[in-house]
């Protein structure tokens, strides 16, 4: 997944058909999808770093943005992150796919030919993923 040229806040500057994605995509919240924006950013800082390029040299996998989106998560809510995500409505990483592709089509998201929903299955199991937070340092 490729960052947009420009970064937008979803609630300010896009109008969204929320019912149209609904129907297509299930019930996405709209900080679900400024959560994805914004840990997209992030992941794609953690794993390129200030580099700039083209969107292939800045492109992360699906497997990468799911890591990356937990490791936001946790920076951004801490013990809480799996309790904010599932408000949400993202109890797993399929989730994170589903809020992606919906993103692509809408134009808020670019992807390559290579990427596709697969990649964002059963990256990790939320319960356990989550679960490790008690007292440990994540990095």
């Amino acid at each position: 997944m490729a960052e947009p040229p420009e970064f937008f806040n979803v609630s300010d500057q896009v109008q969204i058909d929320w019912e149209s994605i609904k129907s297509k995509y299930g019930s996405i919240t709209p900080d679900a999808f400024e959560f994805v924006r914004q840990g997209l950013s992030h992941t794609v800082q953690t794993i390129h770093g200030d580099v700039c390029g083209d969107d292939e040299t800045r492109n992360v996998t699906g497997q990468q943005l799911c890591l990356g989106l937990r490791e936001y998560a946790i920076k951004q809510y801490g013990l809480l992150a799996r309790t904010v995500l599932e408000r949400w409505g993202i109890t797993r990483t399929d989730d994170f796919g589903r809020i992606v592709f919906a993103m692509v089509e809408i134009g808020l998201m670019r992807k390559t030919e290579d990427d596709r929903m697969e990649d964002f299955r059963g990256v990790y199991d939320f319960e356990e993923a989550f679960a490790r937070l008690d007292g440990a340092v994540i990095p």
